[in-house]
């Protein structure tokens, strides 16, 4: 059984820290979706993941080539690369099924209203349906664990 993580981002900025994330995830040896709302934004972190400092192989959804992409970008629920870790952008929905089923689940968040409205939610329903979950915040300059189910 997995557990999903809810990154708080109040000092760093959700290219660097989906960047860092990628790279753990991808060392643990997963195969990770990064979920979104809006093909918008996954355009936009698809250009800045292929970029400088946090150079991240990976793929758009959308390709002829999905299912062999380590790390795939989507705004799609299913996971056609056969990911085992899910990370959440922008507030894209995450099951407690999907917290099972997965290595990790990751729910990164902005520190503005809705962004926080959302992950409130998220974590409440997850914790509802009794799925394991952390709330790590960078408030302090590091990662900090402040909350755990």
């Amino acid at each position: 059984m997995g557990a999903a993580y809810f990154y708080h981002l109040t000092q760093r900025s959700m290219e660097d820290t989906l960047s860092m994330l990628l790279g753990k995830a991808r060392g643990a040896g997963w195969r990770v979706a990064v979920r979104g709302r809006e093909v918008s934004r996954m355009v936009h972190l698809d250009n800045r993941l292929w970029q400088g400092d946090g150079f991240v192989p990976h793929g758009l959804a959308g390709g002829d080539h999905d299912a062999a992409q380590p790390i795939l970008l989507t705004t799609q629920s299913d996971c056609p690369n056969g990911a085992t870790c899910i990370m959440s952008v922008d507030g894209a929905e995450v099951t407690a099924e999907e917290v099972a089923r997965m290595e990790r689940v990751c729910v990164l968040f902005e520190d503005y209203d809705e962004a926080l409205t959302t992950a409130r939610r998220q974590w409440k329903a997850l914790k509802d349906a009794g799925a394991s979950a952390q709330y790590w915040s960078d408030e302090s300059g590091g990662w900090e664990k402040k909350a755990e189910t």
